[in-house]
């Protein structure tokens, strides 16, 4: 049950970060946030730089649709689905 715990709270904060960086990018795309500020291009660097090794091997799968990026809601339904179904199912858990 701990190692279960364990992966449902490091999924929980991969979960934040993946929140955080879609919401950002809605942000700067709508020019809410300006990237030239240095708080903001160190946090958007940092976010890329932590879901980059995620969202790479799901861009070579998907098609090539330039202006939308589909990685990152592929790979939230992906984490949703871990989260929900896939772990529990593992550990024998029901919820």
């Amino acid at each position: 049950m701990i190692i279960y715990d364990l992966l449902q709270l490091i999924l929980g904060v991969v979960w934040m970060i993946m929140i955080a960086h879609i919401i950002m990018s809605w942000l700067i795309s709508f020019q809410v946030l300006n990237t030239q500020q240095p708080f903001v291009w160190q946090l958007w660097a940092g976010l890329n730089r932590l879901l980059e090794p995620v969202y790479a091997p799901i861009r070579r799968v998907l098609p090539d649709t330039r202006p939308l990026d589909l990685a990152p809601l592929v790979a939230f339904i992906g984490l949703i689905a871990l989260r929900s179904i896939i772990l529990p199912a593992i550990f024998g858990l029901r919820y």
